[in-house]
């Protein structure tokens, strides 16, 4: 460099000098080139959890070790290791979109993470307020006040499913609903309310899998306030197919099978469809359920009492005398279901069901209209939804696995 060139350069200012060096730049040694971003971990792994997520929703089930179909095996492959990855499971909690993942967690508040964000609109404005600047004050001109807001529930806690630890007891009871929808006996109809629908011991479809309400814990009343109606809630216990469980709210169930569900029929609407009845069916009579509706004190007392029954007229003219019948409690009844039977011995039927609830059937003594004591023998002190198990066990010829557990009134494998 000559020696007048250096005299320019050192009177120059900072500025000036860096656009002097920008401009004798022949050789681009001072330009900075745009390094190209290389995807994350977490990134790749989001991305291979989408692929399965996108194979589940189109085929409505999970991919399976098929040795047939390469791509299919890979998935199944991936989704197995990730189950088995507890780490990769907490990172995916916010993607797993169909509870695809047996995990279950507290989502808590977190403190946000400062990052720059790029402002495009005034919405990016807004959500860059992090000392709430916008808008915090009672004088804020987005403090609308007298117009009714659109009001969406927050929840401290996000249910997520994890393996169901006790699933023999539970595993063979999907093979058979499965079997009884494939040959008709069963049918899916729509959820159409968001919550009576609801009733613990049935089966219902969720985002494509079938899951069993196996219980129902709940914590709030259904009431009103002041004119406000407040819905009964709590925690349910929910069996799927996948082997999984999870413990979600009862509201929170309701909403995601009215938004995404469906209802498998209960037992009392597939016995005696006449749709699948012909000429030469031939109708066996009806087994029935009924309550008491007696004022006998003893009698109210018994929790969960039904009569399980068989007759060959219906159910409705059987009754009709029940106020004078000792078989009825001496007292009116009310028909909680009643199944029409074809092409087999009902009567066996009854029996069969009174053998599994024989260690409930209640022991109490009436006094028909000449005074003589009666003691009445098929009334039984158990839960209407595990009498509807029993009759799905022993329609699908599966009662001979299982009992029934006066302790934790339940129907158990034996």
């Amino acid at each position: 460099m000559r020696n007048e060139e250096w005299q320019v350069i050192k009177s120059m200012e900072l500025d000036d000098w860096l656009s002097f060096i920008d401009s004798d730049d022949d050789l681009g040694l001072t330009t900075i080139k745009a390094k190209s971003r290389v995807p994350t971990a977490d990134e790749h792994l989001v991305a291979k959890f989408q692929e399965i997520s996108d194979f589940y929703n189109t085929n409505k089930r999970l991919p399976e070790n098929n040795m047939a179909n390469i791509s299919e095996l890979m998935l199944f492959k991936r989704l197995e290791s990730i189950k088995n990855n507890d780490e990769q499971c907490r990172a995916l909690v916010d993607f797993d979109e169909f509870n695809l993942l047996p995990l279950t967690h507290e989502v808590t508040a977190q403190e946000p993470e400062l990052v720059e964000r790029e402002i495009n609109s005034f919405e990016d404005i807004f959500e860059d307020d992090d000392f709430g600047l916008l808008g915090d004050s009672d004088q804020s001109i987005f403090n609308i006040k007298h117009i009714k807001a659109d009001k969406r529930a927050e929840t401290d806690f996000v249910a997520r499913r994890k393996s169901c630890k006790d699933f023999d007891k539970y595993k063979d009871l999907f093979p058979i609903v499965q079997q009884q929808l494939n040959s008709g006996q069963r049918k899916i109809i729509e959820f159409n309310d968001k919550g009576e629908n609801l009733v613990v011991g049935e089966f219902y479809i969720l985002s494509g899998v079938l899951l069993y309400l196996e219980e129902v814990e709940f914590s709030s009343d259904a009431k009103t306030v002041n004119g406000k109606r407040f819905r009964k809630d709590g925690r349910t216990r929910c069996i799927f197919e996948n082997g999984t469980e999870s413990n979600m709210l009862y509201r929170s169930l309701a909403k995601a099978l009215y938004a995404d569900g469906k209802i498998v029929s209960p037992v009392g609407e597939y016995f005696a469809d006449i749709k699948n009845i012909n000429e030469d069916d031939e109708s066996a009579g009806f087994i029935y359920i009924l309550s008491s509706q007696s004022q006998d004190s003893r009698i109210q007392a018994i929790p969960n009492l039904f009569k399980i029954g068989y007759s060959r007229t219906p159910v409705k003219k059987r009754i009709a005398n029940a106020a004078n019948e000792p078989t009825y409690l001496m007292a009116p009844v009310e028909v909680v279901a009643s199944y029409e039977c074809y092409n087999m011995n009902t009567q066996k039927f009854e029996n069969l069901v009174h053998t599994v609830f024989k260690d409930v059937c209640i022991d109490v003594e009436v006094a028909d209209l000449q005074g003589n004591m009666c003691k009445p023998r098929e009334w039984f002190s158990v839960p209407l939804e595990q009498i509807n198990t029993a009759i799905d066990l022993i329609v699908s010829g599966q009662i001979v696995n299982y009992r029934y557990n006066s302790t934790t009134k339940k129907i158990e494998l034996k």
